[in-house]
């Protein structure tokens, strides 16, 4: 029976729910191991005019202190551009830099240490802000600009035209485990690293770089991640190359593990983003035309912000057909900590700024905004149904999970509901909201979109599998283990699934772009094939057929297609074909066909497929406190042929929720000195179970198999985050009602994240306006003719 499409648990679900789970710190301490901690700055700029360290070495338990002159190699772990220096010894860059790491025998000789070591500085003016960077100005790269048709004149001759502003803030990854690594020397100069990363390649190239090594020095192993989600693509690298370091140093292992308010200051988070457009639409809501500006903060070096800008760029549109458009981005250089890849990589922020523009037409024109959004989609072929970057939209799904999702939640007949309930309470109202989604899979830069594995049969018939991914909780070696099962014809309990190792597979590209599962299960196949051939030819001599074409790998068994009763059992061919001295083993190997982009022209086919999704949310907002209860959500989304059902739900469930958070609740608040205020889980508020509807369903797409991806599956990672949309827009909408019926808003202003305070606000300016448009419609009622 094959494995694929079934409901399976993931694969380590028994271990995270017993603890049995081994995670990079869990691991038994090797004898002698020693720990780091952090001497970090308190400015956001300045320059550093005295380091002295001799008090911290002198305390008990102390080894040494670890700073710029240890670095053997590069004092840099910057990954598109070598920016980001690892060791300030000049200018502080950001509040909460680590200046220098105190080695200890215990990480409390490290902290205590730590507290001795004496840095002065003379404080500098930073800049803190996009809007600080463009008046500096500060900028990490040149205009980028992606066109189509002629926005300008379009825009003059529009029947309507809007101009807006949109600031978006970023978000804290906030993973269960926070950044860890392990680095063990051996006497001949060689490292083994155990590190909580999603680019096990990466962090052993930058590793071998602070240490001025050759790479096959490293070895970079990632047992599991207790979340990732971006965080860890780049970001894992500091942490490893501070600890490989303290380890060459002192000939000792070391380990560096992040207290969660240090994982808070010290690492990248998602892009704050400020967005500025100007819209032209005609009568029915239709966009003739869309001229828009994105700055992101890159922070303080340039990290994974340049395709994290282009992904935006290229996510302005989400769903909908803009006939005449362009977008410029830019990267703004702030004193913040360096962000970094997030979970949609800069498309939820190109995505939300259409979405509030689309929201803003719709009221303008008192029309509803789900009939405004479904006029905009893109349709038909040729013209309508390529995007702005040049792509033809193969396979366009978005009306039909539009509407699938339409009629499961029962959208019109609860349109009419709330409009009643919300005539009925004026202190709470309720909100109903629908938005799609249309992202792109693939990475951004073609050369990353290839992966491999490495698959060993013992003569017992049992298998090792290897192969290029991580696994963060997301499931993907799960959906590994039922590939490889489907592809050799037999069950999941022969194999043991290895942790990504870069001595089993080299050279991989991050888990990252929710593309895990489409790369390595096309490398996992590719070995399996080679595996199966080797194995027919030798089954058929056994079963003393002419051909091994015939042949069928099912079930732990071998048989032919048209003799089913000549079979033969998996485990003795393998036996058989090491007799006949026949190799057990096989490297796979995949790379993304047909996909290319041209950064000049600023055209391309960037996408192998888009994954499409839409969400209907309903909300309740309260007028006095402006909190909200999210009461329903209903989804359908487009995951193609399932690999796993289960798993893939709880990516939709996981990515929606996470998106919510991001879009309502976790707030980002850096003081005028550039201080980050919400460093810890009191000050940082992330969904619990309480913001769970209880009303939550999620369909998944059926008869929805895509061509040329492994066994008609397709992308979950990313795309359900951009469903919370919906929620926002409900708010929105319940915001909205608070003026209502005496007064029908024009514009429903909402700031990002819609916190209660920020939610309170945008009520009290409708009722405000609402109250001025009874007042203005009572004097001219009682003016004289």
């Amino acid at each position: 029976m094959s494995t694929i499409g079934k409901r399976k648990s993931h694969e380590s679900a028994e271990g995270h729910v017993t603890g049995n789970a081994i995670y990079t710190d869990d691991q038994r301490l090797p004898a002698g191991m020693l720990s780091l901690y952090p001497v970090l700055s308190p400015h956001a700029r300045a320059r550093i005019t005295k380091l002295d360290v001799s008090a911290a070495v002198q305390v008990d338990g102390v080894v040494t202190v670890v700073a710029a002159d240890d670095v053997p190699g590069e004092n840099n772990t910057g990954v598109i551009l070598q920016d980001e220096i690892l060791f300030p010894t000049e200018e502080v860059s950001y509040w909460g830099q680590a200046i220098v790491w105190v080695v200890g025998e215990t990480e409390d000789a490290a902290r205590l240490g730590a507290e001795k070591v004496v840095v002065e500085y003379e404080p500098l003016q930073p800049i803190l802000t996009i809007q600080d960077a463009i008046a500096a100005p500060s900028f990490h790269n040149e205009p980028q600009v992606i066109r189509r048709g002629d926005p300008e004149i379009t825009l003059q001759q529009a029947v309507h035209q809007l101009e807006g502003e949109l600031e978006i803030n970023g978000q804290d990854h906030f993973y269960l485990e926070t950044q860890v690594s392990w680095v063990i020397p051996d006497s001949e100069g060689n490292y083994q690293v155990y590190s909580s990363t999603q680019h096990p390649t990466e962090t052993q190239i930058i590793i071998a770089r602070v240490l001025g090594i050759p790479n096959n020095r490293v070895v970079v192993t990632c047992l599991r991640m207790g979340g990732g989600f971006g965080g860890k693509e780049t970001q894992a690298n500091p942490v490893a190359s501070v600890a490989a370091i303290a380890a060459h140093k002192t000939g000792r292992p070391v380990r560096l593990k992040l207290k969660r308010d240090h994982d808070m200051i010290l690492t990248g988070k998602r892009h704050g983003f400020w967005g500025q457009y100007t819209v032209g639409f005609t009568d029915e809501g239709k966009i003739t035309a869309l001229d828009v500006t994105l700055y992101a903060d890159g922070g303080w070096s340039i990290d994974l912000s340049p395709p994290v800008l282009l992904r935006a760029m290229l996510h302005i549109d989400n769903a909908y057909y803009i006939p005449n458009l362009e977008v410029r981005g830019r990267i703004a250089k702030t004193h913040k900590v360096s962000n970094t890849a997030f979970r949609g990589f800069g498309g939820p922020q190109g995505m939300i700024v259409i979405e509030d523009i689309l929201d803003r037409i719709a009221r303008t024109l008192n029309l509803p905004p789900d009939r405004v959004r479904e006029r905009n989609f893109y349709h038909g072929v040729g013209e309508t149904n390529t995007t702005h970057y040049g792509q033809d939209i193969v396979d366009n799904r978005i009306s039909r999970i539009w509407q699938a999702v339409k009629a499961n939640a029962t959208f019109d007949e609860r349109r009419e509901a709330i409009d009643q309930f919300n005539q009925m309470n004026a202190y709470k109202k309720r909100g109903l909201a629908i938005t799609p989604v249309k992202f792109g899979i693939s990475f951004n830069k073609t050369q990353y979109n290839q992966a491999g594995s490495l698959i060993l049969i013992y003569t017992d018939g049992s298998i090792q599998l290897n192969h290029g991914g991580t696994e963060m909780g997301q499931g993907l070696h799960t959906k590994m283990l039922q590939v490889a099962a489907k592809s050799l014809g037999v069950t999941i309990d022969r194999f043991r699934l290895m942790p990504t190792s870069t001595d089993k597979v080299p050279n991989t590209s991050a888990t990252a772009a929710s593309s895990g599962a489409d790369l390595n299960g096309q490398a996992v196949k590719d070995a399996c094939e080679t595996l199966k051939s080797r194995l027919a030819a030798v089954a058929a001599k056994w079963l003393k057929l002419d051909s091994p074409e015939e042949l069928v790998f099912e079930n732990d068994w071998i048989y032919c297609r048209t003799y089913p009763t000549a079979q033969v059992r998996f485990e003795d061919v393998v036996k058989q074909a090491y007799s006949d001295r026949v190799s057990l083993s096989a490297t796979g190997y995949y790379r993304t066909p047909n996909i290319y982009w041209d950064a000049k022209t600023g055209k391309g086919r960037p996408f192998y497929y888009y994954a499409y999704a839409a969400a209907v949310s309903e909300v309740e907002v309260d007028g006095f406190t402006g909190t909200f209860k999210l009461r329903q959500v209903d989804i359908v989304h487009d995951v193609g042929e399932s690999l796993n059902p289960l798993v893939d739900q709880g990516q939709i469930e996981g990515g929606f929720v996470q998106g919510m958070g991001w879009l309502t609740m976790e707030e980002l608040v850096w003081d005028d000195k550039g201080r980050l205020r919400t460093h810890a889980p009191s000050t940082y508020k992330i969904p619990t179970i309480s913001e769970i509807p209880e009303h939550f369903t999620v369909h998944l797409l059926e008869r929805a198999a895509q061509d040329g991806v492994i066994y008609g599956s397709k992308a979950v990672g990313e795309p359900p985050f951009m469903l919370a949309f919906s929620v926002r827009e409900a708010i929105r909408d319940a915001i909205a009602a608070f003026g209502q019926p005496a007064y029908v808003p024009s514009y429903v202003p909402l700031a990002s994240p819609a916190t209660p305070e920020a939610t309170l606000m945008a009520i009290e300016q409708i009722r405000a306006a609402a109250l001025t448009s009874t007042v203005m419609e009572g004097d001219r009622q009682l003016s004289p003719l």
